[in-house]
């Protein structure tokens, strides 16, 4: 499966002085051969590996995606504004991959904050990127972040110096067009909130104009003592696109971090998000709600690991399923001897619309510490019937009934969601999915 990879790998390090850049810092080029020959020894991972029993990445293991060279863009601000929740945020736009400055834009922040494209990075400070990229997505037992690590084209790079507060959200908005068919995509983000500082990043993935392409994409997050990270994830990726994505952090003592992770998109979707609680008093809240229909498949799996004393941890995940799409959550709350004071509770939920749509769900929890506060549950059901008869009892339409408890069902979990623009935005897309009507 893996060699004809190893031919574009050959190819691509050749052409870019080991798969980077002419002026890139030395130690990149081997940290790109490194993961390549582990993605090589690793291969792509089968229903075998238990992670993952419940979805099959044969569709893209039997094909070979090409690498995308960098190609002036067509697109205008017009093109990209449906994508864009709130005009007036901090903006990086990726076309296919690449940085499009003509469309990225930065309002007042404080001086010191560093916002930049990987590229930009590696040039200006390599020895600090060093120091940080690679240092959690570990790629020994994971073959797409070994892919993406060898392959990564460009991303972003925060470092949120201590003290400091972004108050306006940063979009990151990665857009793939008709130009992308058959090409794989590598983003990359590194994320540094030094201690007590706070920063708010919505990363959206969008498809227009068609075509079947794979986004590959890692994220690296430290969090240090009392800083915040709110981290919103947005995949609409085309219906023909595959698209997984990893996310790895660490947080040190009294920190947050918020993750909420959206799904409608792709033919196929997973999305990883890992964390560890290492400093006393640190919280992780994790939630997420995927929509999806036809033949769609989305995979979700978290794996929380409480390493410190009393901590806590929150996950709430919904799935709202049609047609014969197939939903997947497998969470994990890991909790050391010496986290004692733990206090933790997972939900997964999913609503299943069509008598063909399923959903696999595998909670887990592993304790060893004694002084804990641990649960979790998961439920599954179809619409309920006694409220669809007092809904159509009192004049609403049958269709309409069912598309309003739809998006009853989805309120809850789109309520965690702390941007009031980000929330009312999809709020408005769940709602016009199911009534297909305008929400007011």
């Amino acid at each position: 499966m893996t060699m004809p990879y190893a031919d574009q790998f050959a190819a691509h390090a050749h052409a870019t002085n080991g798969g980077a850049p002419a002026d890139a810092p030395a130690w990149l080029p081997e940290l790109r051969r490194r993961a390549f020959d582990r993605f090589t020894a690793l291969g792509f991972p089968t229903t075998r590996d238990e992670d993952w029993h419940f979805t099959s990445v044969t569709p893209i293991a039997e094909r070979t995606f090409r690498s995308l060279k960098a190609a002036p863009t067509t697109l205008t601000l017009t093109d990209i504004e449906p994508w864009l929740v709130d005009g007036s945020w901090h903006r990086l736009v990726f076309v296919n991959g690449r940085l499009e400055p003509s469309l990225s834009q930065f309002t007042e922040m404080p001086a010191d904050v560093q916002i930049s494209p990987l590229s930009e990075a590696l040039r200006e400070e390599p020895e600090w990127v060093g120091k940080h990229l690679g240092a959690l997505a570990a790629f020994d037992r994971a073959a797409f972040t070994a892919l993406n690590t060898a392959f990564m084209q460009d991303g972003t790079v925060i470092h949120i110096p201590r003290g400091e507060v972004v108050e306006t959200p940063l979009h990151i908005l990665h857009v793939v067009d008709a130009q992308a068919d058959g090409a794989a995509l590598h983003p990359r983000l590194l994320v540094v909130a030094e201690p007590h500082s706070r920063v708010s990043l919505v990363e959206s993935f969008v498809g227009i104009g068609g075509g079947s392409y794979l986004t590959n994409g890692v994220s690296e997050i430290v969090i240090g003592d009392g800083a915040r990270v709110d981290h919103y994830k947005v995949q609409r990726e085309g219906i023909d696109a595959f698209h997984v994505d990893t996310t790895q952090v660490t947080q040190g003592r009294d920190t947050i971090y918020h993750s909420f992770s959206y799904a409608s998109g792709a033919a196929l979707s997973r999305t990883n998000i890992y964390t560890k609680l290492l400093g006393t008093g640190s919280e992780a809240r994790l939630n997420g709600l995927y929509v999806i229909d036809g033949a769609q498949h989305a995979d979700h799996q978290t794996f929380v690991e409480h390493i410190a004393e009393s901590c806590s941890s929150r996950e709430l995940y919904a799935g709202i399923l049609d047609g014969s799409s197939h939903g997947v959550f497998n969470g994990k709350v890991y909790v050391d001897p010496l986290a004692q004071k733990t206090d933790g509770k997972q939900t997964n939920k999913a609503l299943l619309l069509s008598p063909t749509a399923r959903v696999d769900t595998k909670p887990q929890l592993e304790i060893f510490a004694d002084d804990v506060k641990c649960t979790h549950g998961a439920t599954i059901g179809r619409m309920d019937d006694q409220a669809l008869f007092y809904l159509k009892s009192r004049g609403i339409g049958a269709d309409n009934a069912k598309a309003l408890l739809t998006y009853a069902f989805a309120a809850e979990p789109l309520e965690t969601i702390e941007i009031d623009a980000l929330r009312l935005e999809l709020e408005r897309q769940v709602f016009e999915r199911f009534t297909h009507s305008p929400l007011e």
